[in-house]
C-alpha cells in the first residue's frame, strides 16, 4: 500500500486527526450523559426501577470513561517521556565553534 506524503515524512494523516476529534467528542458526550444520569438519580420523585436503570447505565458509562482516561494518561506519559529524552540530549553545535 502506498503511503501519502505526510505518512512517508513521519507525519500523521488527516484521518487520524479527525478520528481523534471524533473520539474526544464521543468522550464528552458520554461524560455529559453520565452527568445527566447523576442529576436524574438525585431527584426524589423518580421511580425506583427507573433510578436503578439510570444507575446501571451510569456505572457502565463511568467504566468506559475510566478506561478512556487511562489510555489518555498512558499516551501523555509516552509523550512526556519522549519530550524529556529529547530535552536531555545536548545539541551539537559544531558549526558554531570558533575553534575550527
Amino acid at each position: 500500500m502506498a503511503k501519502t506524503r505526510g505518512e512517508a515524512a513521519g507525519g500523521k494523516k488527516h484521518g487520524e486527526t479527525a478520528a481523534a476529534k471524533k473520539d474526544m467528542k464521543n468522550f464528552e458526550e458520554r461524560l455529559e450523559r453520565l452527568e445527566a444520569l447523576g442529576e436524574k438519580i438525585r431527584k426524589t420523585d423518580i421511580p425506583l426501577d427507573e433510578a436503578i436503570k439510570a444507575f446501571e447505565e451510569g456505572i457502565k458509562l463511568a467504566r468506559t470513561l475510566e478506561n478512556d482516561l487511562e489510555k489518555i494518561e498512558s499516551r501523555i506519559e509516552v509523550l512526556m517521556n519522549s519530550a524529556d529524552a529529547a530535552s536531555d540530549e545536548s545539541p551539537e553545535l559544531e558549526l558554531f565553534n570558533a575553534d575550527e
